[in-house]
């Protein structure tokens, strides 16, 4: 029976494994510190199988280089034995919801998810420390541990606060910055759907260089747009020159495929005054659209005589066709979708009916007005929490929303890394209770400890996270309030209740976890470093402040089960059994040789698609062994597992 891993995958691993795919050939084997054998790859025979490709020593070559950049990717590819521990106490609707808020480091977060979430996120979107110098920056190093790592360098103190700040005094002021977000790109790339788009906010200082890592990740031709957002009102007084905008860089997983499903925007107030019924047409409002178009591919059917209803003829004008075949022209003209003007005698224009329109195409320039400002964001969290000043500079959910529109159908997941006060959330819930659909959410946010004299703090407030949170929790509960509308109440002040639709069934809910160290004892990564005198003291490999929900989670993360699947609670011949999703994996992490051959039929006649045990659990070794010949007769498709 085999045992789960228990650690987030090794990408170097991966990518080895890949290149065999590719080249067999150039694949041999080393050994390791310990003698163990591995799998390597011989660069002198890949050399060769790529000769006319390789660009090698001082030639020159386009290409991106900072101090630390090897480095980074190293710690992208290096696994981590640490995972998620579930707190059902912070959580809303743990079992039932579909949405996930992640307390954490982001590296670690994103390299636990790998395996979950590979190619299933449709789209991501970052607001990330914009190095201004007074921002801070993460630190990463897995050379040594992360606790030495952090207390030998001073940034973390007894209350764990992790981040420094980057001021441009620091040699590597542009350097760090890069590191930290390289890897953490790299990673998230990985988690996108083939048609999946990653949003990235940003303001002038990184924006250059954060477009060049993200063409070398993603490569240039996935490169989407460079959207421009006013974020502000008016100029700054202070400054000569004020800045009124950032920018939100948006690359693709593949491009092609990503613009197949990018959607329409909902038609704008200005525009929709555009459409009017001047000839009473029963198909409601309507505005004209011009009727020829450039010669570069048209075909000879697209070249010929209109007569109006006076009479009067028209031909294309020189240099252009019609944008219609003739044939089609007549149809739309005897289904009265062509206008000639109320004196019938104007050229031809085609109707276009506001009730058959599916929006607008968008464009790269987003003004405050269509989209909020930085005051809005800040408005809305006071509106929630009675002080605008709980978090600097959140992001309206106006903006936020209508990427999620972009990018996003129904049931999709969006994940934000650097979560903050959850306006991406937020965001996901309101386009929800506004169309009936059920997107989902996964935020992650780094526990940074709130300043001692900021009014978060002042609030009862320690941490960003802590403020993340209690605003989905908000949020959730002020749209699934009735609305009295006879009276002004705190629902009808956050949201247009006009837009809303059935909140019934509405996920408003949010499943927290929590990155911990692994459940697993050290014995079960380094066997060999036990001496042979202290097996007896390692005969639990399980660390005994962990709970049975606990092992739950490391296990679905191991195993690659959605985080987000329902979780269910049985009680079998008096032994505790998790059911995920019903069947997708049942689990039962019973101690002292509880798991008895009659305990497993009755699972096995369930038939889940997966079953996990507590290795210490079993009645007997031989119970261990009959057990796997129990399924493989009762339920052959159920994949059995031992930790």
């Amino acid at each position: 029976m085999d045992k789960l891993k228990m650690h987030s995958p090794n990408l170097t691993e991966s990518n080895i494994a890949k290149i065999g795919e590719l080249f067999p050939n150039c694949i041999t084997e080393s050994a390791d510190e310990s003698g163990n054998k591995k799998p390597t790859i011989d660069f002198d025979l890949l050399r060769q199988e790529l000769s006319e490709s390789i660009v090698e020593g001082p030639k020159e070559r386009f290409h991106l280089d900072w101090p630390g950049k090897r480095k980074s990717l190293i710690e992208a590819h290096a696994p981590t034995s640490r995972t998620l521990s579930p707190a059902r106490k912070e959580s809303v609707d743990f079992d039932q919801t579909r949405n996930l808020f992640i307390e954490g480091d982001n590296l670690d977060v994103l390299k636990l998810l790998q395996e979950t979430y590979l190619n299933k996120v449709k789209m991501i979107y970052i607001d990330p420390p914009y190095n201004t110098g007074s921002d801070f920056v993460y630190r990463d190093n897995f050379a040594e541990s992360i606790n030495e790592y952090l207390i030998d360098s001073g940034q973390k103190d007894i209350l764990d606060y992790r981040l420094i700040s980057n001021t441009e005094a620091n040699g590597r002021f542009h350097s760090d910055w890069l590191s930290m977000m390289y890897s953490r790109i790299k990673l998230s790339r990985n988690l996108l759907k083939n048609d999946g788009i990653m949003f990235i906010s940003i303001d002038d200082c990184e924006q250059a260089n954060l477009v060049r890592i993200c063409n070398e990740i993603f490569g240039e031709e996935n490169f989407l747009a460079t959207i421009v957002w006013q974020k502000r009102t008016g100029p700054d007084s202070r400054a000569n020159l004020s800045p009124a905008h950032d920018y939100i860089v948006a690359f693709a997983k593949n491009l092609p495929d990503a613009k197949k499903t990018l959607n329409k925007l909902p038609l704008r107030d200005d525009r929709i005054s555009d459409y009017t019924n001047k000839d009473n047409d029963p198909r409601g409002p309507w505005a004209s659209e011009n009727l020829t178009g450039q010669t570069g591919h048209a075909t000879s059917s697209q070249f010929y005589k209109i007569v109006t209803p006076s009479g009067k003829e028209y031909k294309p004008p020189k240099g252009r066709c019609w944008a219609l075949a003739e044939k089609t022209f007549l149809g739309l003209q005897k289904d009265k979708r062509i206008w000639f003007g109320k004196s019938g005698n104007n050229r031809p224009r085609l109707k276009k009916f506001l009730s058959e329109s599916d929006g607008m195409m968008s464009w790269t320039w987003w003004p405050n007005d269509e989209v909020g400002h930085n005051q809005e964001g800040t408005k809305e969290l006071k509106q929630l929490f009675g002080s605008g000043d709980i978090f600097n500079n959140p992001k309206p959910t106006r903006l936020i929303k209508r990427l999620i529109l972009l990018a996003t159908q129904n049931n999709d997941i969006v994940l934000d890394f650097f979560a903050g006060s959850s306006t991406t959330a937020h965001a996901t819930l309101l386009l929800n209770a506004e169309t009936g659909e059920s997107r989902k959410f996964i935020m992650v946010q780094l526990p940074e400890l709130c300043d001692k004299s900021s009014e978060a703090n002042k609030l009862g407030y320690n941490t960003i996270s802590e403020i993340s949170k209690e605003r989905i929790r908000r949020v959730g509960k002020s749209l699934k309030e009735p609305v009295d509308s006879t009276l002004p109440s705190k629902t009808e002040e956050l949201f247009d209740s006009s837009k809303m639709s059935d909140r019934a069934n509405l996920d408003t809910g949010f499943r927290v976890l929590k990155v911990v160290t692994s459940s697993m004892s050290d014995v079960y990564y380094n066997p060999d470093e036990v001496a042979q005198s202290k097996v007896d003291l390692f005969t639990e490999n399980i660390k005994p402040d962990r709970t049975s929900e606990d092992l739950l989670f490391q296990v679905l993360l191991d195993w690659g089960v959605d985080l987000s699947l329902p979780i269910s609670r049985d009680t079998i011949n008096k032994l505790e059994v998790f059911k995920v999703d019903t069947n997708a994996l049942v689990a039962c992490f019973a101690k002292k040789g509880e798991i008895t051959e009659e305990f497993c039929k009755i699972l096995a006649k369930e038939k889940p698609l997966r079953v996990v045990f507590r290795d210490a659990g079993f009645k007997s070794d031989t119970v261990k062994i009959n057990v796997e010949q129990i399924f493989k007769q009762l339920s052959p498709s159920t994949e059995v597992r031992t930790i």
